[in-house]
């Protein structure tokens, strides 16, 4: 009897674990939202986000050091920058960049 039962437990699982699968599929991760705190290279790479930095930060994108300072975002840059990318320029970039410009 007790054989029996523990055949019916094991036969039962692979039965449930295939029912869990088909039933729980991961939701596909949202698109991550481009910030002032994202990665330049990052925000270059899209053709849209570039436009973007090239109208409100003129020069950035083909400035001679760009590989310097890529891996940065905009907000660790301005540190560095020499108040050549002000906090206007940083306020206007991430209004584009909300509202998908």
């Amino acid at each position: 009897m007790m054989n029996l039962l523990l055949a019916l437990i094991l036969a039962a699982l692979p039965v449930a674990a295939l029912a869990q699968t088909a039933t729980e599929t991961p939701a596909a991760p949202a698109a991550a939202a481009v910030t002032l705190d994202t990665p330049i290279e990052v925000l270059i790479a899209a053709e849209k986000t570039k436009a973007i930095l090239d109208a409100r930060v003129p020069g950035l994108t083909s400035h001679p050091m760009l590989d310097q300072f890529k891996s940065m975002s905009l907000k660790q840059l301005q540190s560095m920058a020499g108040g050549q990318l002000t906090d206007s320029m940083l306020e206007a970039v991430a209004a584009d960049l909300a509202s998908g410009k």
